[in-house]
């Protein structure tokens, strides 16, 4: 029988299995209790208590993941620093909600929700439920769009149209020093290197390296809709105000 922790299993992922689903339909049992508590989570007690449970769960899936990559014997800078979008969105979230950082959230709203969003419907996943590394994984990608989520639903915070340009800014910044990273460990991480293994979006967006403009093309427009039921909001109370002012 395969151990829980073993960085080996002859099984592997499967894409929608019982599995995959029921991680989904935590996903979403997650956001729908986040959303209906919002208001009674924003008490000053009980808002730092969330804020501070959701850091902590952040922070054990990253050092329980580095820390089975050590006792593997499998840790190697090709493979397994944070330099994957999602991870880097991981830290990004710590930093956001110990400071409640305006900037950091203008950020980590499309890079956090894009890429976990992604991740968690098509997963580069290796190792099946209830291997540690498939709750580790599902656990990681949940809390980095429930952070962000937090901020937009119990603290209010709110991308604008500038945001966009800043969160692409950040993310073409980010490939140059992942591709620099890449080319020096032989790593792919963010996979600008090769598409991974298992089935994604990368797929259906040409071949290497024009996947990679592809995808830029996708990552603007996933930010749009993201920004969209803000944008449309202001939108509206600005509309409201003018026929207000007018009549």
């Amino acid at each position: 029988m395969v151990s829980w922790f073993d960085t080996y299993d002859p099984n592997t992922f499967q894409a929608f299995s019982s599995a995959h689903l029921g991680a989904l339909l935590l996903f979403a049992v997650s956001i729908t209790l986040l959303y209906v508590c919002r208001f009674w989570l924003r008490d000053e007690k009980r808002s730092k208590r969330t804020r501070f449970t959701l850091i902590g769960l952040l922070i054990l899936a990253e050092v329980s993941l580095n820390v089975w990559y050590v006792a593997g014997g499998v840790y190697d800078a090709a493979d397994t620093l944070p330099l994957e979008l999602c991870s880097i969105s991981l830290y990004l979230c710590v930093f956001m909600l110990l400071f409640r950082s305006r900037f950091i959230f203008s950020i980590v709203y499309f890079t956090g929700i894009g890429g976990a969003l992604q991740a968690l419907l098509t997963p580069a996943l290796g190792f099946p439920f209830p291997h540690f590394r498939f709750v580790q994984f599902f656990l990681a990608h949940i809390v980095i769009i429930l952070a962000v989520l937090y901020m937009v639903w119990v603290e209010k915070y709110r991308p604008t149209w500038k945001s966009v340009g800043l969160a692409m800014l950040f993310l073409n910044v980010l490939l140059v020093v992942v591709g620099s990273i890449n080319y020096l460990t032989g790593g792919n991480y963010m996979f600008l290197a090769r598409k991974p293994e298992t089935a994604s979006l990368l797929d259906v967006l040409g071949p290497y390296p024009w996947y990679i403009l592809s995808l830029e093309a996708v990552a603007f427009i996933m930010f749009i809709i993201l920004y969209a039921p803000f944008g449309i909001s202001a939108w509206r109370r600005r509309k409201r105000g003018f026929i207000y002012y007018g009549q």
